[in-house]
């Protein structure tokens, strides 16, 4: 049986030596030689010449290194072939020439780790390419000489022929010249006795992997990746570092306080030479993005990664590829429902060991929070389970994410966390005496019914619950529309004002969902919806009208709010804000304590589903007060007047908005004015956006971004 090295150079049209692939060039140039080890002699030299992508954008896109030592010129790599095309033609030479079906073997050889790890592996991966097997484990012609002569650590091909005492190959251009040196080493290292029995592997996916709290996690392998897009998974970060190897379940999405993706990853590598190569993809890309690489620590990893569950763990050792989350599920749902509902339909599929394979999140009490997480099996299996994304169960439409090992412990931790459900302290206990009373119309006035009124809510109904109710209808929710009425010791009204996207869409919310029942644990509330108008929720809050006016107004039930009511906000010091008349209250003022308006920004751009409303917390916008999360406006301005959400979607591809973020702006005829206003989900990500996005174009206009709050 035959054996062989195949010596493996890759040229970019960027950076060489140390620094190649740091800059995220393409490929340009594959040189391979071929080694017949048994008899130790060169049998064949194959070379491609690649066109890069950036050939069509760039007349002018080679290095001065492609140029001048690898004797390339810009026409010749235009004329060169797809980097595919170079694979394949190689593989088919390897399985003609060197027999590769025919039982002989051979393994790749290259000069260092970056060829293959920081080069073609990436490229490859981010040009879906599938590579033949023998790439994924190789020799490294350095580390194999270190550990034949017991030498210090070798930085060049030049080093180990000095050591050697050979003469260098006086080939013109440094392709040939390299794998002609490193063919000599390597002959030299074979008859010296040198085995290349063991290659090291490159990971071809992410293994599923449990991390304890008790786990020591070495420092000097783990980084932190921030701007990854909002609905990035743990194996598209894995690609993202492909051609480095990740411990089995080393991707930890990190959360923020309020359960939202926060666009940052914890990673640990297998290795301190794995982490440094990682931390060199510093602003290399995902899609559209770039992403940021530093160093992080092992006490990080683990505060993320690691758990304390048992019921988790036990679920985590399962080992299937897919987990899936599930959220929105009746209280009494069982495992064998869940196993129906993904059996059901024309995309059946098969939960894991059948109910071994659902885990059911649970408050410390046993109750159930209406989440749980599935396995499946194999990657196959993913687009079919979240394929039955808003299906049914019950009366409940599922909600359905693709989640992660890390995101399990993470959320199991939480939940058996008595603090996670602890009732905040009282809004009132929480600002200066005394609160300033605002006028409703800061928030919404005018006379156009685009709001809708909720009466009878469930004292303890949270913003979650309101959208749940509405169903489908809470797409038509205005950016930061839900209002929820809070007294004056800072516990829940029952009542909420919620503003609509237009008049049409408040009329069809108040004719389908009044009189209708919102399911609360096993107890089922009826709530009453009316329309109304920024004017009627003034009208109603201040006390302005008697009770009969509001019925009138906005009660066709004949219901009314007490009066009176104000708006508290943090917007600005009481001393700039516009003086209020004071109000006479139409009933002893002892009977009806002053109400609080609770500004509830939603809809906000999509969070993962790990959120537990522990408490209410009002947005803060002051200088100097900080509020964490509070999401940020953008104003676009140029917009093609036909552009509708899913152009603006295409325009932010990569940042963390929904549809229900986006609102259309129009001018006084109600025709589109050219603008929209876009919800992020910080100030950072919004001003990331208008870095990144501003003169950009939808169609041939350019777009204005501006921040907007």
């Amino acid at each position: 049986m035959s054996v062989y090295l195949v010596i493996c150079h890759a040229v970019t049209a960027g950076q060489d030596g140390p620094l190649l692939g740091s800059d995220e060039e393409e490929i340009v140039l594959l040189i391979y030689l071929v080694l017949d080890v048994v008899n130790n002699k060169v049998v064949a030299v194959q070379q491609y010449v690649v066109r890069p992508q950036s050939a069509d954008a760039a007349d002018s896109f080679l290095s001065e290194v492609c140029k001048n030592d690898y004797q390339l010129t810009e026409d010749q790599v235009k004329n060169g072939e797809s980097l595919e095309s170079a694979i394949l033609r190689f593989d088919q030479f390897a399985r003609s020439k060197l027999a590769l079906d025919g039982g002989s073997t051979f393994h790749l050889v290259t000069d260092g780790q970056l060829h293959l790890r920081q080069c073609l592996h990436p490229e490859a991966c981010n040009k879906l390419l599938e590579l033949p097997h023998y790439y994924w484990a190789f020799h490294d012609l350095r580390k194999q000489f270190r550990a034949l002569y017991q030498t210090e650590e070798m930085n060049s091909v030049q080093d180990m022929l000095t050591y050697l005492a050979v003469e260098s190959d006086q080939s013109s251009d440094l392709g040939s010249r390299q794998v002609q040196d490193m063919a000599k080493i390597a002959q030299r290292m074979i008859h010296d006795g040198c085995k290349f029995d063991s290659p090291e592997p490159i990971n071809q996916r992410l293994e599923p992997g449990i991390c304890s709290r008790e786990e020591v996690v070495d420092s000097n392998c783990v980084v932190r990746a921030r701007g990854l897009p909002w609905q990035s998974s743990d194996q598209d970060i894995a690609n993202f570092f492909r051609g480095l190897n990740i411990v089995k379940g080393g991707v930890a999405l990190c959360l923020s306080q309020q359960g939202r993706r926060n666009g940052e990853a914890l990673v640990r590598f297998v290795s301190q030479e794995h982490r440094d190569m990682a931390l060199k993809r510093h602003k290399h890309h995902i899609s559209n993005r770039y992403i940021e690489i530093y160093k992080a620590t092992g006490e990080d990893f683990v505060n993320v990664a690691g758990g304390v569950n048992t019921e988790a763990q036990e679920f985590l050792k399962l080992g299937g590829q897919v987990i899936v989350r599930m959220r929105g599920l009746p209280y009494d749902c069982t495992a064998k429902q869940v196993l129906e509902f993904f059996e059901a339909g024309e995309t059946s599929c098969q939960v894991m060991y059948s109910e071994k394979g659902v885990l059911f999140v649970k408050k410390p009490d046993g109750r159930a929070t209406g989440d749980a997480f599935v396995q499946f099996e194999n990657e196959d299996d993913a687009p079919k389970a979240l394929s039955k994304h808003r299906e049914i169960i019950g009366s409940r439409y599922i909600e359905l994410f693709r989640s992660t090992v890390a995101e399990v412990q993470q959320v199991l931790n939480r939940s058996m966390d008595p603090r996670t459900y602890e009732q905040q302290p009282p809004l009132i206990a929480q600002v200066p005496q005394p609160f300033p009373v605002l006028p409703q119309q800061i928030i919404t006035s005018g006379s156009r019914k685009d709001c809708i009124r909720l009466r009878g809510l469930p004292f303890e109904a949270q913003v979650e619950h309101i959208l749940q109710f509405l169903g489908d209808l809470a797409n038509l929710i205005k950016v930061q529309g839900v209002h929820m009425v809070i007294n004056a010791q800072g516990q829940p009204s029952g009542e909420a004002f919620i503003q609509m996207v237009s008049e049409d869409a408040a009329f069809v919310a108040s004719k389908e969902r009044h009189h209708r029942y919102m399911p609360f644990g096993k107890k089922q509330r009826y709530i009453e919806v009316f329309q109304c108008s920024g004017d009627d929720m003034n009208l109603v809050l201040s006390g302005s009208v008697s009770p009969t006016q509001q019925g009138l107004v906005v009660s066709p039930g004949g219901g009314m709010l007490t009066p009176p009511y104000g708006l508290y906000t943090y917007a600005a010091p009481p001393a700039l804000l516009p003086a209020v008349a004071p109000l006479a209250p139409r009933v002893p003022a002892y009977a009806y304590p002053q109400s609080l308006y609770y500004w509830q920004a939603y809809p906000s751009p999509p969070v993962s589903p790990t959120s537990y409303y522990s408490g209410l917390t009002p947005p803060v916008t002051t200088p100097g007060i900080q509020t964490g999360a509070a999401p940020a406006l953008v104003r676009m301005r140029g917009l093609p007047y036909s552009s509708n959400k899913l152009d603006i979607l295409k325009f932010f591809e990569g940042f963390e908005i929904a549809p229900e973020c986006i609102q259309l702006q129009q001018n006084a005829e109600g025709q589109p004015s050219g603008e929209a206003m876009v919800s992020f989900a910080s100030r950072t990500e919004a001003e990331r956006a208008i870095l990144e996005k501003n003169k950009q174009h939808i169609g041939t206009r350019y777009i204005e971004l501006f921040m907007a709050s």
